[in-house]
This record gives structure tokens, sequence and C-alpha cells, in this order.
């Protein structure tokens, strides 16, 4: 089977989406439908593009590493929505796709002549996703907002760090974008199916604070009944379960996660400890008792994690069948057989810089119709003589016109 007609077989070949989102949200939705199959057309002011270019580790082509990422099988298009020729083009553009991705304050796109009811009306099957971080209705609708503030409003940087504590960033600062961009992609699907029944678009209105607070498991009901206000706990305390946590091991600077939910699962960590008189009932089999004592649990487990290296704690921990992993550093994750085996490092060639780029596979893994990475991020503009002549139907006067006038 040629590559041509490997494209084809992918699940949303056929699909084409507009990404004139900037950053991470709600471009990476569109990432992920491009990895698929659709044909995702990235339109970016001609002044600088995305912002996204310009964070994280720079490139000899002048853009990012996270650009050549995150922004994978894009076709880059200029096109300046600040200028009456410019929206008159993207209304062309709307008119022949089937998706939008957006993420512009809210009324911004009104304001330029492009708000839902204009474009709905120029396509009646178009589905648009609008990311914002507190949405499209509601008092704080108008306040920028970006992941970290999202983690904030959402409830989970509240709870990340030590016991009365600064609270931290949980994990990454772009964790609230990438749910964000899951929700948001989900709900391009939903509307898809939706629209192969019915034959109507809609769009999607996700909040980024929405993502985050989403993912709290029982912060909400636990507090609605009972008034439990959920604090940090550091890492090796919860409410759940114990040990539970984060334990350095003797190894310098290399930790390990220890999650025993169960009492069956803290009766093998106890025999990869070498002390299973720790589960009997009478001592720690119990649950609700090891909540009770966490502390001295805690203790014991977290002596025995620095009395061994990393690799030999956990190897007693895989033979006993008690849940355990290594943190892991991106150091970590290049030598880690789990991650090699499963391909979830890629390695592109990338002419444009000479180098290879090693960047995340595509997920989920869909056994018939997995999908790819065709190339990285683009060059600013890279194919937007090819999409006006191909997809409007312009000729080569015409955009040079339009260049001329700073339009594309």
């Amino acid at each position: 089977m040629t590559t041509e007609q490997k494209e084809r077989t992918l699940p949303l070949a056929g699909i084409r989406v507009i990404d004139a989102a900037t950053v991470i949200a709600a471009p990476y939705s569109a990432s992920i439908l491009g990895e698929f199959g659709a044909e995702v057309i990235k339109v970016e002011n001609p002044k600088g593009g995305d912002p996204m270019r310009y964070f994280g580790t720079p490139t000899k082509r002048k853009d990012t590493l996270a650009w050549l990422s995150e922004a994978r099988n894009k076709k880059s298009v200029t096109l300046d929505l600040h200028l009456p020729e410019g929206v008159e083009l993207f209304k062309k553009l709307i008119e022949n796709s089937d998706v939008l991705c957006e993420n512009f304050r809210p009324g911004t796109l009104e304001k330029w002549g492009l708000g839902w009811d204009v474009l709905h009306a120029i396509n009646p099957r178009l589905i648009m996703l609008r990311v914002t971080g507190y949405g499209q209705t509601g008092p704080y609708k108008d306040r920028p907002g970006f992941a970290r503030v999202a983690h904030a409003v959402g409830g989970i940087a509240f709870l990340s760090g030590m016991p009365r504590g600064t609270p931290v960033t949980p994990g990454s600062t772009t964790i609230g974008d990438y749910l964000t961009g899951l929700y948001g992609c989900i709900g391009i699907l939903m509307a898809l199916h939706h629209r192969e029944r019915t034959g109507r678009g809609q769009y999607i209105d996700a909040a980024l604070y929405e993502s985050v607070f989403r993912c709290t498991d029982e912060l909400a009901p636990a507090y609605g009944m009972y008034g439990t206000v959920r604090e940090r706990h550091g890492p090796t305390h919860n409410d759940f379960a114990c040990p539970h946590g984060h334990f350095p091991t003797k190894d310098n600077g290399k930790w390990v996660a220890i999650s025993c939910v169960t009492d069956k699962l803290f009766e093998r960590l106890a025999m990869a400890m070498g002390r299973p008189e720790l589960a009997a009932a009478h001592v720690y089999g119990d649950q609700k008792v090891r909540m009770e004592h966490r502390h001295d649990v805690n203790e014991i487990v977290r002596d025995w994690c620095g009395s061994l290296p990393r690799e030999e704690l956990l190897s007693r921990c895989f033979a006993a069948g008690a849940p355990a992993g290594p943190l892991n550093s991106i150091a970590d994750v290049f030598g880690d057989r789990q991650f090699h085996s499963r391909r979830n490092l890629v390695a592109i060639d990338e002419p444009d810089i000479g180098e290879t780029v090693i960047v995340p596979s595509v997920i989920p893994r869909l056994s018939v119709t997995p999908g790819r990475i065709k190339h990285l991020g683009p060059k600013l503009g890279q194919h937007t003589d090819e999409v006006l002549t191909g997809l409007l139907g312009m000729n080569q006067n015409e955009i040079d016109a339009l260049r001329k006038k700073r339009v594309i």
C-alpha cells in the first residue's frame, strides 16, 4: 500500500480543519485530528505567527522544538484577520472546511465579523471549537486565561505541595492546556458523529478551568455532603490509601512511587520488603489501621526504600507483584524499555535544521488505522500559496497582490 493509499484509510481522511488558535489547547485538538488523517490548515498572522513558535528551545530555523513537535502535520497559511481582505479569505476557507479551532477572547471573532452566527450561515455543517480560560459565558468570560491560572481556579494547584507550604505547579504548567485539548477533540468527534445523522454543525465551548476541575475525583461531592476541604498532603499522604506516595531510594535523587490501595497490595509490598508480618491483621493488614497510623507506616516504607538502590527495590516489588514504579526524568524515559518497546519516542528527520528530532509518538493506538506523523511543524506561511491556489482557486497575480498589501 502506498503512502497516499494509507492516508486515505485513516479514520479522519477527508476532514478539513482550520486551526486559527495559538499556543497549546485548541491547537492540540487540531494536532490530534491531523495525526489521524484530517487535513489541518494552520492560519497564522503574517507578523510572527503563532507565539508557540517561540516557546521553548530554539532551533536553527529560528522557531523552537516545542513548535516542531506540537504543530506536526499542519499546513501553515498566513492571513491577517485584522484586514477586510483577510476576513473575506478566512470566510472562503470556512466555506470549504469541516472544523474550526479557535481560542480568541470572547467577542474577538465577533468584532471581526467572524462570530459563530456568521460562520454557521456560511457553512451550516461547520463544527467550531472555542477554547478560552473561562468559557463563552459567566462573570469571568472576559478575563485572560492560561493553564497555570486554570490549575489554580480549577482546584488542583491548591492540593499540590507540602502541608501548609506554598502551593506548587502540579507537574507541568501545560497540563490544563493538554486536558482541554483532549476534551476539545472529544467534543469535535462527537459533533462530527452528530453531523453525520443530522447534517448540522455546532460549536463546542471549552474552558481551561473546567477541564482541570473535571479531574478532581470526589472533591465536589465530599465538600457538598460533608464540608470536607482536602488540603496539601505532600508526597506520601492522601485520604484514600497507605502507603501511597513517593519515596527516595538509596540512589541520590532517584525516587519511586508506591501505591497500595488495597490490603492485598500491601501484603505484596510487605513480602517485597521481607517483612510479611506487617500485613498481619493485628499489625497493618487493614487499610483503616494503616490510615490511622499512616505516619508510622510511611516511615517504615521510607526507611526500606532508602536502604536500597532503586533498581533492586523495583525488582523486589515487581517479583512480589507490588505496585511500584520509578519517578522518571526525561533521561530515564529515554532509557526505559517500556517506552522503546511501544515506540513512544519517534525520530523524525527535519531537513530545515539538518537534524533528527525525537518527539512523542501518536496516541491512542488504533489496531487497524493507527495515526502517523507526516512532518513536524512547518515554517511560517510555508503552504500559503498551495492552499490559496489549490483550495480557493486563486492565481499567482492575486496572491502577489495580497502579499504586497500584507494580507498574507
